[in-house]
């Protein structure tokens, strides 16, 4: 059985403040056609896809705060997404803000079938920033004020006949994310990202950005066997800079595509699902040679 899935890392330049969904989706669409052409399978978009980053500002007016989330997902501006991805036979992949009918607040991602239906949902974990007003940054990292920790917990979708799962921006720092996931078996790990180049409480590591960015994800992938696909909101944003080098990571932790630019771009690499077994049937086989007893200070209460 053949289980190639192709997949198109669909980043996006900078959206700004003022750009509508309608404005943000056309973009979406020109990605998703253009991953169709190129036989796709899966388009995958960043993080928060819909709207700028808004944690970067500092808001105490919550009509504000809520414009920038969706409290339906497909809705009145999403719906064409859904539609062309019917149309096409392509599935898709999108992070962005959500806001549920009992007034909870997430950042999101969702993981769409060919058929156009919704297939997965999984709520970021592992929220950076901070909570209150800094004003002595040059931007604030609010998601920690704006979201609440995701209640789905790390789970796998079984779609594109794999096992697929998702997580999202910061999580991807965090080893047990994929190792989670892997335990799972999930072969292809989905995560959008808006990574500012400028940090401001260790500004010494600005320099490194791209690196831990590709560290982070080329590690999980060889520790847990399974492909990544990380995408990013890239370029200057509202005057802020963000990482771009969205990637597509193979088990072996190689890099398989990897963009070039800041701006809204796609890259494409066929991903054998089944080349997670070079992985997980030696080196990191788990049931031969993990040994869980000796790990119990990682589930320890915090």
């Amino acid at each position: 059985m053949n289980r190639v899935v192709t997949v198109g890392a669909a980043q996006l330049g900078p959206i700004a403040r003022s750009d509508t969904r309608a404005q943000v989706v056309k973009r979406l669409l020109v990605l998703m056609r253009k991953a169709k052409s190129r036989g796709c399978d899966l388009v995958v978009y960043p993080e928060l896809a819909l709207t700028t980053f808004f944690p970067r500002w500092f808001m105490e007016d919550q009509a504000e705060i809520d414009s920038f989330f969706e409290t339906e997902m497909p809705g009145p501006e999403t719906q064409i997404l859904f539609e062309e991805a019917a149309k096409l036979g392509i599935g898709f992949h999108i992070g962005y803000a959500e806001l549920t009918e009992d007034g909870k607040h997430f950042n999101t991602a969702i993981i769409v079938d060919k058929s156009g239906k919704i297939a997965g949902k999984y709520r970021k974990v592992h929220l950076p920033g901070h909570f209150e007003n800094e004003p002595w940054r040059p931007f604030q990292h609010l998601e920690k004020r704006y979201f609440q920790v995701g209640d789905t917990g790390f789970s796998t979708t079984e779609v594109f006949g794999g096992k697929f799962g998702m997580c999202i921006c910061n999580d991807r720092r965090w080893p047990e994310t994929y190792r989670v996931l892997a335990l799972q078996g999930a072969e292809m790990i989905l995560l959008g990202y808006n990574t500012p180049m400028h940090y401001p409480p260790v500004p010494e590591h600005d320099h490194l950005q791209g690196f831990h960015n590709h560290l982070s994800m080329q590690a999980g992938a060889y520790q847990n066997g399974c492909w990544i696909v990380g995408v990013a909101k890239a370029g200057k944003e509202e005057g802020c800079d963000l990482l771009g080098q969205s990637t597509i990571i193979a088990p072996t932790g190689e890099i398989a595509a990897m963009c070039t630019t800041v701006d809204d771009e796609l890259v494409v690499a066929d991903c054998d699902l089944d080349r997670c077994r070079e992985i997980r049937e030696n080196i990191f086989n788990f049931a031969l040679h993990r040994q869980p007893e000796h790990y119990s200070i990682i589930t320890e209460p915090k």
